[in-house]
């Protein structure tokens, strides 16, 4: 589900405030994908991470990785995502989804 605007990290909640039309088409857009097929809650979360983490998207992988832990995703099991990014996108890609996951679940 896409958080209310006033949920959202500073620049998304600006958008989302300034553009309220925009953002409301980009969450039905987002409610409607989850709901065009079989996945359950569990794998769509998995899913997005990895898909993240191929796109090289530093704040994604944050919310992404967020919003799993709150759904009881361990962090064991969201870190093996970043690992099965090595042999599909490069273990430098790996890495860094794999840093930006524990920016999150082992912060310093």
């Amino acid at each position: 589900m896409i958080e209310k605007p006033e949920e959202l990290p500073s620049r998304a909640g600006k958008i989302a405030r300034t553009y309220p039309a925009v953002w409301e088409a980009y969450a039905a857009l987002g409610k409607a994908t989850a709901e065009a097929g079989p996945l359950d809650e569990r794998t769509r979360r998995l899913v997005k991470l990895a898909l993240s983490i191929g796109a090289s998207s530093e704040g994604a992988v944050h919310s992404h990785t967020r919003r799993a832990l709150e759904h009881g995703i361990t962090k064991i099991e969201l870190k093996q995502v970043a690992l099965l990014a090595t042999v599909t996108l490069g273990l430098p890609q790996a890495v860094r989804g794999l840093t930006w996951i524990e920016d999150i679940t082992d912060p310093s």
